[in-house]
């Protein structure tokens, strides 16, 4: 797959489609999130939800988590991923995502107009990421994301420009379009990954003018140079990101963690280990309390065997999962029009 221009890419997105046509603990760390375990005889605020069960939660609120992101001063930043993205003129943040699934997806940010605009809507931006240490899609990395996405859309979405690479800011994404004829919408998803997530943009409006300019605007975005297509990329400031980690002669020292009650719930875990071999932060992408407690305490008994790149111990970020993973989704007849 060889690399195209943003132009270029346009050009494309015009003839294919013109062709086409005639034939969602407590919250853990994150600011804003409810408290679940009010005293009792307190009185629920006003507009909030309470959800009991399990939830995202960190072991520290200093370090970076994906769904630390924000929207401010017209830029949506995360510090996880050290982006800074500019919003769209017109756009701001409608809804805040949902936790993090079990499985690993985020949705980082939904853009869109307020609820005071008055004229035709431009359309609405979704910043999503997916996990790759725990997605049950059979992909290794964006390139095998995106192609799987293509291949499993609805029979009614059209596809206008298969899969292609391109740069934005500098860094590498993979671009491909679809629309639907019948609600006369269209999307524009460029992907990349960072720290073995796959970022994904997807951008929706009736209009490809519009969409055709948000994506040069993109260019406008601060990225890290650890961005890739592939996965292969050195540490840099990044811990390194490897898949398994936690298994095999790396492990120097394993406690079980002890439950306290049996569930049947996935427990996706992500821990950096530092230079030493020990874990120094652990992200729970979606534990119960006592599940929280009891691998908390088990990782403090942990050892790995340092990572060294070029004679020198780097960091290194991995993902564990506890419990019963979900069952990995297989690939589908492809069904889409192209």
């Amino acid at each position: 797959m060889r690399w195209i221009s943003l132009a270029a890419l346009f050009l494309l997105v015009f003839v294919l489609r013109t062709a086409s046509q005639n034939t969602p603990k407590n919250g853990g760390d994150f600011a804003g999130s409810p408290p679940a375990n009010l005293p009792p005889g307190s009185k629920v605020p006003k507009n909030v939800i309470l959800i009991k069960g399990a939830w995202s939660s960190a072991s520290d609120s200093t370090t970076p988590v994906p769904d630390g992101g924000r929207v401010e001063d017209g830029f949506f930043r995360d510090d996880y991923f050290r982006i800074s993205y500019p919003v769209p003129r017109g756009l701001t943040e409608t809804y805040q995502g949902p936790p993090p699934s079990e499985s690993g997806r985020y949705v980082l940010a939904q853009l869109g107009v307020p609820d005071t605009f008055k004229g035709e809507n431009p359309g609405h931006i979704l910043v999503t990421a997916d996990d790759l240490f725990f997605t049950p899609f059979p992909v290794k990395d964006v390139l095998q994301l995106t192609a799987y996405e293509k291949d499993n859309l609805q029979t009614d979405y059209k596809i206008e420009l298969p899969p292609t690479q391109t740069k934005i800011a500098g860094q590498p994404f993979t671009f491909y379009a679809y629309w639907s004829p019948a609600a006369e919408l269209h999307w524009y998803v460029l992907s990349t990954e960072i720290r073995c997530h796959a970022l994904e943009f997807v951008m929706t409006s009736r209009n490809t003018k519009i969409l055709q300019n948000w994506v040069i605007e993109m260019s406008n975005m601060s990225l890290p140079v650890e961005t890739t297509l592939t996965g292969n990329a050195t540490a840099g400031d990044f811990p390194v990101c490897i898949k398994d980690y936690a298994d095999g002669e790396n492990v120097l020292n394993r406690v079980d963690p002890v439950f306290s009650e049996h569930r049947f719930n996935p427990v996706p875990v992500r821990i950096i280990i530092d230079k030493t071999g020990t874990i120094k932060h652990v992200h729970f992408l979606s534990a119960f309390p006592d599940q929280e407690k009891a691998i908390t305490e088990a990782f403090k008994q942990w050892k790995f065997k340092p990572y060294v790149i070029a004679g020198k111990p780097v960091e290194v970020e991995t993902g564990i999962m506890f419990g019963r993973a979900a069952h990995p989704l297989q690939p589908a007849v492809n069904t889409a029009v192209e």
